[in-house]
């Protein structure tokens, strides 16, 4: 139940740190998009995230919005802008 989330120790990891990384899954388990334009959960900081890698992507978060930077093996583009409810900018990173 959403009513059961809190902060829990989070505060603590993004008070002051220079760089965070959010670690998820790009969807939840009934398909909703995890990586949204505006969080409507109890926020543990506000503008703190840097990059999120997800299990299909991987986004900066810049002053202008998401950079998709790669995609894990067979995701497309078009895929990830049906699972992702922002839009995103595209300057993917060569290997």
């Amino acid at each position: 139940r959403s009513s059961d989330l809190g902060m829990g120790g989070a505060m603590d990891l993004v008070a002051g740190t220079p760089f965070v990384i959010v670690l998820t899954d790009h969807v939840s388990k009934d398909g909703t998009p995890k990586i949204v334009a505006e969080c409507d959960l109890p926020l543990t900081g506000v503008r703190c995230v840097d990059k999120i890698i997800s299990d299909l992507a991987v986004f900066d978060v810049t002053d202008d919005g998401l950079v998709l930077r790669a995609m894990a093996p067979g995701v497309t583009e078009e895929e990830l802008r049906e699972k992702t409810a922002d839009s995103f900018a595209v300057d993917l990173v060569k290997n």
